[in-house]
């Protein structure tokens, strides 16, 4: 059982430690607003409703210093079912403990920097009631696991990990091992979920809903989900419309929470190809800001093109290295090609007259050597600023489809 800190007698040790657990949580629930931008963490725990997870365990963990017994399975059981749902969603055991420990690691060395010298001494206590909780929290997570693995479901879950991940290889589907045969369709909507900053639970929503779809594969991959959906005839005059209609999604969010990339695969054959269409589709989309949250090629066909360019992209983008240091001009850029070219029009969002716009287009073309007051110009510096935008959000790594044994 563990016992309250209490080094030594007195009321003034224990108003002392009372501070510290206080200040502690304070900076630690501080911090987890802010981990999604952190690039020291893994992407993996940025696409799987991370902050609430990490606020759970913050507070379960203090409330745990205030106990004078062990949490239960009980007291756990919220933490445990997000583990639960992560694994029967394709995360592996091992990347969720990894995520635990890595989270907790830069949580710790950020939250004990609000200890004041003269509480240095109660450091080992709170790290043995750290790493006590986090064995319980593991050893809890795992019991679940092993008792969840038991059941027939799990069979099915891993059959159809499997066969997503050998359709979108473009390897021929293997044989289960003793489960069920799962009906695969001919043609499929490859559609690829890329995040924004989206609220707690709107990734799980909508994982859930596209899971829901008859026939449908989930895939996780390092960028994100992808869902191969049965494709029905009519979908192929619209696929972003018919995906939003089938999975009851608005496409016309003032700021999309996230982005799902569409393509089509007419044939099996056809779905490695259509993956990497919506990948594409997806990242561009989400390094663009794009306004509509489902996007197909036809939907960017400028954009598209240009982030289809891979290699080509820096240097692309290094047109654009000699107005780094006039963020005006860059402004003034975005502006005015995105009211068309008019002149006038430019002038009444940016505030200043016609003529401060007509200045600045000059010393773009100055500074650049492409005017884009001339057709050739203006293309080059747009296909230019979509590059750079794309390079500057940089897409997530995306390992080949591997299946659960390789």
């Amino acid at each position: 059982m563990t016992q309250r800190y209490s080094p030594e007698p007195g009321v003034a040790r224990d108003k002392q430690w009372q501070q510290v657990v206080e200040r502690t949580h304070a900076k630690a629930a501080g911090l987890a607003a802010t981990l999604k931008t952190d690039d020291l963490l893994p992407h993996s725990m940025l696409d799987a409703d991370f902050v609430p997870s990490v606020q759970l365990n913050i507070a379960l963990f203090f409330q745990s210093l205030t106990m004078d017994h062990e949490l239960s399975r009980d007291d756990t059981r919220p933490i445990v079912e997000r583990a639960m749902r992560l694994v029967r969603d394709g995360m592996s055991l091992e990347e969720i403990l990894t995520n635990y420990r890595v989270g907790t690691a830069f949580l710790w060395s950020q939250s004990i920097s609000a200890l004041e010298p003269d509480e240095y001494p109660l450091l080992p206590e709170l790290g043995l009631r750290l790493t006590n909780y986090l064995n319980l929290v593991v050893t809890h997570i795992a019991t679940v696991l092993i008792e969840d693995s038991r059941q027939p479901r799990w069979d099915i879950l891993e059959r159809q990990g499997e066969i997503a991940a050998d359709l979108l290889a473009g390897r021929e589907v293997s044989g289960g091992t003793g489960a069920p045969e799962i009906p695969i369709a001919e043609a499929f909507l490859v559609a690829a979920v890329r995040l924004g900053e989206p609220a707690p639970g709107t990734l799980t929503a909508l994982r859930n809903r596209l899971g829901l779809l008859p026939g449908t594969f989930l895939y996780r991959d390092n960028g994100g989900w992808i869902a191969l959906v049965p494709l029905r005839p009519a979908d192929e005059d619209d696929p972003a419309a018919a995906l939003s209609s089938r999975i009851g999604l608005s496409n016309n969010a003032i700021q999309p929470e996230c982005w799902i990339g569409v393509a089509t695969a007419r044939t099996r054959a056809d779905i490695p190809g259509a993956y990497t269409e919506a990948q594409t589709v997806a990242e561009t989309a989400r390094a663009l800001a794009r306004p509509e949250t489902i996007c197909t090629r036809s939907h960017m066909m400028f954009e598209y093109s240009v982030a289809a360019g891979g290699a080509t992209l820096p240097a692309l983008a290094a047109l654009l290295d000699p107005l780094a240091d006039h963020p005006a001009l860059l402004e003034t850029l975005d502006v005015f090609i995105d009211r068309e070219f008019n002149h006038n029009a430019a002038a009444q969002v940016l505030f200043i007259h016609r003529n401060t716009v007509t200045y600045r287009l000059s010393r773009i073309a100055e500074l650049s050597g492409y005017d884009p007051l001339l057709p050739s110009g203006v293309s080059t510096l747009m296909a230019a600023r979509v590059a750079q935008r794309i390079v500057t959000y940089p897409a997530r790594t995306t390992d080949p489809p591997r299946r659960r044994a390789d």
